[in-house]
């Protein structure tokens, strides 16, 4: 009985928590497209958001932020094509905020420069449902700012005026007061108004503004597949018409576009407009992926494989707990440093377990994965690869002392049996194993199949491999791009299976590599 009737209040007490338990909306603005210029605050709801509904414009590494469990929920409107109505959305934020739920309502720009985030709040308040903004960089001025067009500046601009390009269809006649508009304001930035530029263009003359006044179209602003435009408010319509500009861009018009002349800089960067697919593991891409593009390339990044921990740890463990047995402990990769170090805490040893034996690394990204854990490698060859390493520890071993190599569960046995030609006791264990991986394998055939892609990268043997496995029939598209190897094994093994290298690096790391493609492009 008493069993029973704690039953019933523990019951009661859960359901009542979860009538009463309030969600609330955060209208985030996730600014013009380049993910750097997001807010910390609204990098801080994502984090914490049990459902995100996003927009278009929104990029996948913004979403990148939520929680993996959240609720996710596409509402995005382009030209004459929403996938949700607005009404619609508004219910939406008003029904999952009413389940109790903490929601993220991610906005391209700022909430409240044409972003509808008043319609949305007023429709939550009006259900009694709390919520807060989260300011967002405005594409107004940041597209115009990574063009290089300033929306004032001294002597040539005081003031600006951002203006929508597409107003609200059911209003009847236009609000906006293109005489006051054409003469008073210095610079004017119109948002979605590259369908209606012809229409915005003339209003602008017919009230004063010169036909000879310069004008830009910048479309993907902040992107790294920006392209600008410069052109005349009387030339602007055909321009557009004859260059195939479309949505989504701003117009903007004003002295202001002619400092882009001086100010350029964004597309100004070495790789821009360049696309690069990156085939390494998704964990490990982001370095890669970060130097790309800060020197203005556009990167798809397809893993052809995936870092996962070996199918048996017992040899692992084994050799770890006789760990002082071994004159050298080796490392062939920074993978092998971390899930190594990942077995030696779980066995309740740390760092100082190693005490007495030598460390070779590789290279020096290896290295650094030592130093990350506090040690520092007594070896590291002047030429990172096997080869070199190998010689390297010839000078340095005798007949009989016991190595240790942590490694992939398959690599080259280069390093094993020569240590083992003069008489080392060698043990070769597994600390990690690459399989294959590729989720966005339609985007890649897409990038190749097209020509968008300039460079594939690949670094690791295994990443030729796996990407090959991936194509299949239609490994052909690889003849198509320029193909870059982080160094000679690698291209080796593009030309194993019948490519050629355009690139590879001479240091055989990612900078390596960075200067490598560098260098191919000044050449």
């Amino acid at each position: 009985m008493l069993l029973a009737a704690r039953k019933f209040w523990l019951q009661f007490f859960k359901e009542s928590d979860i009538m009463t338990k309030q969600g609330k909306v955060y209208l985030i603005g996730a600014g013009p497209g380049d993910p750097g210029l997001l807010g910390l605050k609204a990098k801080e709801c994502l984090e914490t958001a049990d459902a995100v509904v996003y927009d278009r414009l929104a990029d996948p590494r913004i979403l990148a932020f939520a929680r993996k469990d959240a609720e996710m929920v596409y509402v995005g409107k382009a030209s004459a094509n929403h996938t949700m109505r607005q009404p619609d959305i508004n219910k939406l934020l008003v029904k999952l905020a009413a389940e109790g739920k903490t929601v993220a309502r991610l906005k391209g720009g700022d909430p409240f420069v044409f972003g509808r985030g008043g319609e949305e709040a007023i429709e939550l308040l009006e259900a009694g449902l709390p919520f807060e903004f989260v300011p967002g960089v405005t594409s107004a001025i940041a597209v115009a700012e990574y063009a290089g067009i300033p929306v004032t500046h001294r002597h040539v601009a005081t003031s600006f005026a951002v203006i929508t390009g597409h107003e609200d269809p059911t209003k009847g006649a236009s609000t906006i007061n293109w005489q006051g508009l054409a003469t008073a304001v210095d610079t004017l930035v119109f948002l979605m108004g590259v369908e209606n530029i012809e229409k915005i263009s003339s209003r602008l003359i017919e009230n004063g503004r010169s036909a000879d006044c310069p004008a830009a179209v910048i479309r993907w602003g902040t992107h790294p597949e920006q392209r600008t435009l410069v052109t005349t408010l009387g030339k602007a319509a055909a321009d557009v018409k004859a260059n195939n500009l479309k949505p989504p861009a701003i117009f903007i018009v004003g002295d202001v576009v002619n400092l882009r002349k001086q100010l350029q800089w964004f597309d100004n960067k070495p790789l821009f407009g360049k696309t690069v697919v990156v085939t390494r593991a998704r964990a490990q891409a982001s370095d890669l992926t970060k130097k790309l593009e800060a020197q203005g390339a556009k990167v798809i990044e397809v893993p052809a494989i995936k870092i996962v921990p070996a199918d048996d740890y017992a040899p692992l463990d084994a050799a770890i707990a006789d760990i002082n047995a071994y004159k050298w402990l080796v490392f062939t990769s920074a993978n092998g440093v971390e899930y190594f170090f990942e077995r030696l805490l779980h066995t309740g040893k740390d760092a100082r377990a190693l005490f007495g034996v030598k460390l070779a690394a590789i290279g020096s990204a290896t290295a650094k994965a030592l130093a990350d854990h506090g040690l520092t490698a007594d070896l590291i060859p002047s030429a990172y690869k096997a080869e070199e390493l190998a010689e390297a520890l010839v000078d340095k071993i005798t007949a009989g002392d016991k190595i240790l190599i942590a490694r992939a569960k398959v690599a080259r046995e280069v390093l094993p049996e020569s240590l083992r030609k003069i008489g080392a006791d060698v043990n070769v264990v597994t600390a990690y194993q690459t399989v294959a991986d590729c989720d966005n394998k339609e985007e890649l055939l897409e990038a190749l199949g097209s020509g968008a892609a300039s460079i594939v990268t690949f670094t690791s043997s295994s990443t030729v491999t796996n990407l090959l496995k991936v194509l299949g029939d239609k490994k052909d598209l690889l003849n198509k791009v320029a193909l870059a190897a982080i160094g000679p094994v690698t291209a080796e093994t593009l030309k194993q299976h019948g490519l050629t290298p355009a690139i590879s690096a001479a240091q055989y790391t990612i900078d390596g590599l960075m200067t490598a493609i560098q260098e191919y492009y000044k050449e």
